[in-house]
């Protein structure tokens, strides 16, 4: 049917969407910013978008998605429908092998490059593939990339950060690190000045960072290492806190049992009505809320 649409009306291929993304074609397959009804991926994903680009799409066209500078790249590499399909690499591929301009400003919306956005957007898995395919990493994006050596090429040898890197850039990676679980490059920032409170503008302390993506050796480094507890988020949240928003609205493949249960060993506080608000939750099956729920009622919580 789109082979159909295309050449009967070639003039398809350049069109942009009357709404205020102003998005080509080509950004849909990106299944990001555009209309949400629309942000789906479907398997042959990867078919449709070469069948684009072989019809004439430009690969680096920007859309207004986002803060504009937009590119098709930058889209799917900072899209979790992609990712849950398991093509997104397959289709960042293709955008790449197809002309897509990797060190694009904006191309991940909001004035980040597509690494940058990748790490603001959870998407580390497709961070490290850019990455992995020439993408320029300053000393943010190497740290939330995993790459010691890149980082370590941003310190002098006497361990202080070069002119040409900001303290911001540090914490912010560093943050990336416990986010995406590399330990190396957590343990080497902590001991260049890397703030186990500092959220960077982030909205989130390490801790907070690490329980979302469900790194549970992470969690366990970072307490060791004295990270608090009772440290507040941008959303009034706890580490506990976090872990609760996580359970509910995070990736259902996470156990977050274990995370719970590491925070109250080590101290956590149990607010009141935790059970009460478990009960009223859909969004996990009950067997896991009711193992949720045996372990607050363990560390002293009540209904």
């Amino acid at each position: 049917m789109l082979e159909q649409l295309l050449q009967e009306n070639p003039e398809l291929i350049s069109a942009r969407s009357e709404r205020t993304h102003n998005a080509p074609l080509l950004h849909y397959v990106a299944a990001n910013g555009i209309e949400d009804f629309r942000q789906k991926t479907p398997k042959n994903i990867v078919e449709i978008a070469k069948l684009l680009l072989d019809a004439g799409a430009d690969v680096n066209a920007e859309s207004d998605a986002y803060g504009g500078s937009c590119t098709a790249l930058g889209l799917a590499a900072t899209s979790v429908h992609p990712e849950r399909a398991g093509v997104q690499k397959a289709l960042l591929q293709i955008l790449l092998d197809s002309g897509a301009v990797l060190e694009k400003p904006g191309a991940g919306g909001n004035r980040h490059t597509a690494v940058e956005g990748c790490l603001w957007n959870g998407r580390g898995r497709a961070a490290k593939f850019l990455a992995s395919r020439g993408a320029q990493l300053n000393l943010e994006t190497a740290a939330g990339t995993g790459n010691l050596a890149v980082v370590r090429s941003f310190f002098s040898e006497d361990g202080n950060l070069k002119p040409s890197v900001t303290k911001a850039q540090l914490q912010r990676g560093f943050l990336w690190a416990c986010e995406y679980g590399y330990p190396d490059v957590v343990e080497f920032l902590l001991e260049h000045g890397a703030d186990l409170r500092d959220q960077a503008g982030t909205g989130e302390t390490a801790l907070h960072w690490a329980i979302v993506s469900g790194e549970l050796s992470m969690v366990n480094l970072l307490l060791q290492r004295g990270a608090p507890l009772e440290e507040l988020n941008a959303y009034g949240g706890t580490a506990l806190g976090q872990a609760g928003w996580s359970f509910i609205n995070g990736d259902p493949h996470i156990d977050y049992a274990p995370i719970f249960e590491t925070l109250l060993a080590a101290g956590a506080r149990i607010r009141d009505g935790w059970i009460e608000w478990l009960e009223q939750q859909t969004a996990r099956p009950a067997a896991e809320r009711s193992r949720v729920a045996e372990l607050f009622r363990r560390y002293g919580a009540s209904t």
